[in-house]
């Protein structure tokens, strides 16, 4: 199993009128909607991140996390590590000409994130 950022995270389980009584879930017959708590990740200390290597890549139009993560990783699930570095969560946080810091190697940053 990949680790992920979802390792270890309660699920909430919302019966909140709001959301059950709505049409959709109406029609699928849902009570309940269940969902991931919100990660906790730890950001590296300056000491992890002297021990890691940058590749340093410049964001153009077209670029995507999930590409990303599939050149550096050879694995796409693992865009939200880059975005989580370099503390731009969204896409839209980056214009072309920004510098994208890809963290590696990759079991050192997830054992960084205490995730391994």
């Amino acid at each position: 199993m990949a680790v992920t950022r979802f390792n270890e995270r309660a699920i909430l389980t919302t019966k909140d009128e709001q959301y059950t009584y709505s049409d959709i879930f109406k029609k699928r017959g849902l009570k309940s909607v269940e969902n991931f708590a919100t990660a906790e990740l730890k950001y590296p200390t300056p000491s992890e991140i002297i021990n890691l290597r940058e590749e340093k890549v410049i964001w153009t139009v077209g670029t995507k996390y999930f590409k990303l993560a599939k050149e550096y990783y050879d694995d796409e699930q693992y865009w939200w590590v880059i975005a989580w570095y370099n503390l731009r969560p969204l896409e839209t946080d980056f214009k072309p000409g920004d510098v994208v810091l890809i963290p590696l190697p990759l079991e050192d940053i997830l054992t960084a994130y205490e995730l391994i």
